[in-house]
């Protein structure tokens, strides 16, 4: 039995994207102190800039198998990364957090609605949706959106739908070492447009290098590492589906470390999506074990 099917290591993958989304949460304010003094794609650049350097020391980049690497498949993921991050920062600028949230992720559940064959796939896929529309702030929405917000945010969440398929391809080399290659493809991708806008110098400049450091860390190279563990483990409708359970976490965080009061219905949404990512590990899991008795 492959651990692609191994009831522990959808569990192990499910403790690592819950790992990998308090990782990224808690690193909102850190971003928030950066976007003071710096561009928004400045601050995402570097952000990619710095966690590739991290992966490349503690993944040992050297040792990578070069002639062995599907660049198609790095190429890819490294656009999705560079996209996902830019775009959803660029979002941020003009939505509120719960609203860009709930655009973004049209993304991750387009793909797990593609990636539906059974009645149970869309019941919790169903479920995921629901959670998410009662945690939308629809009291933000009722004072006009900003459209450019829109769709910076709705783009943000094809990123991560393309980052979510490119993950699972087949890359030739480790999980790790895809996910550094894919860092330093999206770094690319942002740096020259960071150093057109400027403050690249300031950079590194006492204190704000350690914050950039600890937003590389957070929001970066531990999520984007634990997610790539977690993708080869899951498929894609699980992968997209347990996604949802983000703004739930950053829901559930708010409340218990900044004392943000939830309503009964983001009560309720927390409920909902977390029945919709248990309900599809379970079904999923329960499908494979019966197509591997058959066969």
């Amino acid at each position: 039995m492959s651990s692609f099917s191994s009831p522990k290591s959808q569990l192990q993958a499910v403790l690592f994207l819950l790992v990998a989304m308090i990782s990224v949460q808690s690193s909102g304010s850190l971003a928030k102190v950066l976007f003071q003094s710096y561009p928004v794609l400045t601050v995402s650049a570097m952000r990619l800039f710095f966690g590739a350097i991290i992966l490349a020391i503690l993944f040992q980049a050297w040792k990578i198998q070069w002639r062995a690497i599907r660049w198609k498949a790095i190429v890819s993921y490294g656009f999705a990364l560079a996209g996902m991050n830019a775009l959803f920062y660029l979002s941020l600028e003009r939505l509120p957090l719960g609203i860009a949230v709930a655009f973004e992720f049209i993304g991750p559940l387009s793909v797990a609605l593609y990636y539906a064959r059974q009645k149970y796939d869309f019941i919790w896929v169903s479920f995921a949706i629901l959670g998410l529309l009662l945690l939308f702030p629809f009291q933000q929405a009722s004072h006009g959106l900003d459209l450019t917000g829109i769709v910076f945010a709705v783009a943000a969440g094809a990123c991560w739908a393309m980052y979510i398929i490119a993950g699972q391809k087949p890359s030739g080399i480790s999980g790790n070492h895809t996910v550094f290659l894919g860092m330093t493809v999206g770094m690319l991708i942002l740096l020259p447009i960071a150093l057109w806008m400027g403050a690249i110098d300031r950079v590194f400049e006492l204190p704000h290098i350690f914050y950039f450091i600890a937003l590389a860390i957070l929001a970066s190279a531990l999520p984007f590492s634990l997610e790539m563990l977690a993708l080869k483990r899951l498929t894609a409708l699980s992968f997209g589906t347990l996604m949802s359970l983000e703004p739930a976490v950053a829901a559930f965080s708010g409340f218990v470390f900044l004392g943000e009061k939830l309503m009964w219905n983001q009560w309720l949404a927390l409920v909902t999506i977390i029945i919709a990512s248990v309900g599809c590990t379970i079904t999923t899991q329960l499908a494979r074990q019966s197509k591997a008795h058959q066969n």
